[in-house]
C-alpha cells in the first residue's frame, strides 16, 4: 500500500527564492519517491482567514499554482487541486466541528497568541478574532483526514495542529466507527533539515521582513536588483573575504554543487570583489531559475491552462473524497430515507423482531459464469455482479461485502454504469445494515454463552 503525503500552500503571497529552496524544490523531489502518493493543494479557504483583499487572493492563487507547475510538479503523478474546488472538505469540517471540544480550540497556538496580544494591549480578549482564526485547526484537520494522509510535512509550529487532527480523528472513530477506523491517524513529519535561505539583510528570508529575492516576479531584472542589495562587509576588491556565514555564500550554495561551492569560496578568499561575487551569484541562480521562469511566464499568460489543470486535479481529489464522505454521512446517521419492513415470520412471545435486511444471492448462468447480487427487502436489486470464472471468487466477494466494508464495495466487480441503476449510497447502507445485525447477533450469542 502506498503512503499518502499531503502538503498545503497558503495563497496569500508571491513565491520567493526562499520558498523555492525550502519548500517547493524538496516537496517536488519527495513526490517522485516510489511508494508515495502525494497531494498538493492551494489552501485558499485558509487564505481568507489571513487576508480580506480579494484581488490579492486571486492573484496569489494564480502565481503560486504557476510557480509549482513551472518548478516541475508532475500533475500526472500527484493530485494537485484547490481546496475550494472540493466541497467535501467544508462539509467534513462541520462533521469534525461537531465532535471537537471547545477547550481544545481554546488552547490552539494561533488563537492563544492573538488573545494574549489583546490582553497585553488592554483590549477585550477576543477583539478582532474571527471564528475563522479560532476554528482554523478544524479546517486543517479536514484537509488531512479527507484524504486519510499518513504523513504531513510541517514546521515545528504546526505540530500542535497535527496532534489536534489525530485527537479529532480518534474521537470520531470512537463515536461513529462501530469498530472500524474511518480515519487514519496522521503523523507530523517535522522538516528539521529544510534549507533556510537568508534574506537581503542576513535574517531569514521572509515577506514579514521585506528582505526577499523574487523567484519569478519581475523577471531576471528584479533578481539582479535584489541580489545587488544583499548586505556584505566593507572589504574592497583584492582583499581576502571570509565566505562562511555570509548571506551571499549561503544563497550560492543552495544552487551549486560541491565543486562550484569550493571554487566560489576560493575566489572570495583570494580577493574576489563583492560586486563580481554578486554577478556570479546571479548567473548561478539563473542556470536553475531561467528555464522555470520561461515556463512560469507562459503559464501566467494562459491562466486557462492552469485552471484546466486544477479542475482535473479537483476531479481526482473528489473521486477519493466523495466515497469517504458518503461513508461518514452514513456513519453519523445522515442516511437515505428508505423503508425497513418487518420480516413476515412467526416469532415467539417476548422474542425480538428485526427489520428485514437485503439478501445476497449467488447463482450460475447458462454460460457457466458465476454471479452474485444483493436484493433489498422490497425486491430491488441493489448490487449486481459481473460474471466470474469461479464460484469461490463470487463467495469471497459476498463475504467481504457482508462485512460492510466501503472499500470492498468500491473494488467489487459489480455493474456501475448509468443503465444499471446502481445507487452506491443505498448499497452501502444495505451492506452496513447486514454487518451491524451480524455484530449484534454475535454480541448477543457471546453474552448468553
Amino acid at each position: 500500500m502506498s503512503t499518502r503525503v499531503l502538503t498545503g500552500i497558503t495563497t496569500t503571497g508571491t513565491p520567493h527564492l526562499g520558498n523555492y529552496v525550502g519548500a517547493i524544490r524538496p516537496a517536488i523531489a519527495a513526490s517522485r519517491e516510489t511508494g508515495v502518493e502525494s497531494f498538493f493543494f492551494l489552501a485558499d479557504y485558509h487564505a481568507l482567514i489571513k487576508c480580506d483583499d480579494p484581488a490579492r487572493i486571486e492573484r496569489s492563487r494564480l502565481e503560486i499554482a504557476a510557480a509549482w507547475l513551472a518548478a516541475g510538479l508532475d500533475v500526472e503523478r500527484v493530485t494537485f487541486y484547490r481546496q475550494s474546488d472540493v466541497p467535501e472538505i467544508p462539509e467534513l469540517t462541520w462533521l469534525l466541528t461537531c465532535v471537537t471540544a471547545k477547550g481544545q480550540m481554546n488552547r490552539a497556538h494561533a488563537y492563544k497568541a492573538a488573545a494574549d496580544a489583546n490582553v497585553a494591549a488592554g483590549e477585550d480578549v477576543d477583539a478582532g478574532i474571527t471564528m475563522g482564526l479560532y476554528s482554523y485547526p478544524i479546517l486543517m484537520a479536514a484537509d488531512i483526514l479527507m484524504f486519510n494522509a499518513h504523513r504531513v510535512p510541517v514546521g515545528r509550529d504546526q505540530i500542535q495542529h497535527i496532534e489536534m487532527a489525530r485527537d479529532v480523528a480518534q474521537r470520531f472513530n470512537h463515536l461513529f466507527g462501530a469498530g472500524r477506523e474511518l480515519f487514519v491517524l496522521p503523523q507530523a513529519e517535522v522538516e528539521e533539515d529544510v534549507a533556510t535561505l537568508p534574506g537581503l539583510d542576513g535574517r531569514k528570508m521572509s515577506k514579514s521582513y521585506d528582505n526577499t529575492i523574487p523567484l519569478f516576479d519581475g523577471g531576471a531584472k528584479a533578481l539582479r536588483e535584489a541580489v545587488a542589495r544583499i548586505v556584505t562587509d566593507s572589504r574592497l576588491p583584492g582583499e581576502p573575504k571570509e565566505p562562511e556565514g555570509t548571506a551571499l555564500v549561503t544563497i550560492f550554495d543552495a544552487f551549486a554543487d560541491a565543486t562550484e561551492r569550493a571554487a566560489f569560496r576560493t575566489a572570495l578568499v583570494n580577493g574576489l570583489g563583492w560586486g563580481e561575487a554578486k554577478q556570479r551569484l546571479v548567473e548561478q541562480i539563473e542556470r536553475s531559475v531561467a528555464p522555470m521562469r520561461e515556463r512560469y511566464e507562459a503559464l501566467i499568460a494562459h491562466p486557462d491552462r492552469i485552471e484546466a489543470t486544477l479542475q482535473a486535479g479537483a476531479a481526482k481529489a473528489r473521486a477519493i473524497a466523495r466515497p469517504l464522505l458518503d461513508e461518514l454521512r452514513h456513519a453519523v446517521g445522515l442516511r437515505r430515507m428508505q423503508a425497513h419492513p418487518v420480516a413476515a415470520v412467526e416469532v415467539k412471545a417476548g422474542a425480538k423482531t428485526s427489520a428485514a435486511l437485503a439478501q445476497f444471492k449467488q447463482y450460475r448462468e447458462a454460460d457457466g459464469r458465476f454471479h452474485f447480487k444483493l436484493v433489498g427487502a422490497d425486491g430491488q436489486v441493489l448490487i449486481q455482479s459481473a460474471g466470474l470464472a469461479e464460484g469461490r471468487e463470487a463467495g469471497r466477494w459476498v463475504q467481504q461485502l457482508k462485512a460492510g466494508d466501503a472499500t470492498a464495495l468500491d473494488a467489487a466487480p459489480i455493474e456501475r454504469g448509468a443503465a444499471s441503476g446502481y445507487d452506491r449510497a443505498a448499497a452501502l447502507a444495505a451492506i452496513q445494515a447486514i454487518a451491524e445485525q451480524a455484530a449484534a447477533q454475535a454480541a448477543e450469542a457471546s453474552s448468553k454463552g
